[in-house]
């Protein structure tokens, strides 16, 4: 004990009060530095070396170079082990959700997880600032400290998951407020003679000034059936990206006209109703909704005034009397 304190007082007497918290944020930052390169270290896979070496064996001495190198955009390629969950499950889970909320890139999840990395050690340097500048000249204990550091760190790691489930909800919501509107205009199309992959054209042309969310969605749908994928899985992956309960049920039924060979317009009519039927029940619903919500800050703001302008004068006048008896 009495060398920890000897050590103490001669920390703090080079470099301050900060000097045993100097020292110890040091020491995790140098820890940190060492171990964050060999966690980040991906392993070279086996069959990368083979291909490797295939190529250089295969390579002729007259044939020229490769045109066109590798892009190094991908900086965190090296790092896909330590950024990208290894259960498939998890990986799906999270894949899935950021397609819903808008980030269909290949490496949406890496950059996701990333940020999430990148974000967490920035909110414990801030904590870890804070700490220090609280700690000048007072007796702070370890709980506090910890309390300064892992806040901001936890909060600052969580915020990317707030905001892709944040995104998720708006995304969703403004599909479903442009659904009822997209069925007409291609329920139209095909009443008018185009085929169901014209109209789809047609409608996320028409759709991208109001419904950007939508359009992109039917516009992917047209390019993947240019491409010749199959219709039924082109449009189940759009109802899986959107994560809609009403585009599931819109992909079922067009999925069930085809095979069953019933008339898609038929089909188009009577869903394309019943998604005006619904949207007008919701705006009930929420109109409905809306005394209740009132309700409370109706009381919090009218209330109080109304006792006090009620009550006030009697009370003012009781303490005048007890104060003068």
């Amino acid at each position: 004990m009495e060398f920890i304190d000897n050590a103490k007082l001669m920390l703090e007497s080079m470099l301050g009060p900060f000097g045993p918290l100097m020292l110890v944020g040091g020491l995790g930052f140098t820890m940190i530095l060492i171990t964050l390169p060999v966690l980040l270290k991906k392993r070279d896979d086996p069959l990368d070396r083979l291909k490797a070496s295939t190529r250089t064996t295969e390579k002729l001495p007259g044939k020229p170079e490769k045109l066109r190198a590798a892009s190094g955009r991908d900086k965190l390629e090296k790092y896909a082990n330590f950024l990208e969950p290894q259960d498939a499950e998890e990986f799906s889970a999270v894949k899935l959700k950021l397609m819903q909320a808008g980030y269909q890139g290949k490496n949406a999840v890496r950059m996701y997880h990333f940020a999430q990395f990148a974000l967490g050690v920035i909110g414990l340097i801030i904590g870890v600032i804070y700490a220090m500048m609280n700690t000048s000249g007072q007796d702070v204990t370890t709980q506090d400290l910890l309390i300064w550091v892992l806040i901001p760190g936890g909060a600052f790691y969580m915020l990317p998951k707030y905001w892709v489930t944040r995104r998720q909800a708006m995304r969703n919501e403004a599909i479903t407020h442009g659904f009822p509107d997209s069925l007409d205009m291609m329920l139209v199309c095909v009443e008018a003679g185009q085929s169901l992959d014209q109209s789809i054209i047609r409608v996320s042309r028409e759709l991208k000034s109001g419904f950007p969310e939508l359009a992109g969605e039917f516009e992917l749908v047209s390019n993947e059936m240019k491409a010749g994928k199959d219709k039924g899985a082109v449009l189940k992956d759009m109802a899986e990206r959107c994560g809609v309960q009403d585009i599931t049920s819109f992909v079922t039924v067009l999925v069930q006209s085809q095979q069953f060979g019933t008339s898609i317009s038929d089909a188009l009519r009577v869903y394309a109703s019943e998604m005006r039927d619904k949207r007008v029940m919701r705006a009930e619903e929420a109109a409905n909704k809306l005394p209740t919500k009132m309700t409370l800050a109706t009381m919090m703001l009218t209330v109080p005034p109304l006792l006090l302008i009620l009550i006030g004068p009697s009370l003012y006048g009781i303490s005048q009397n007890l104060g003068g008896g």
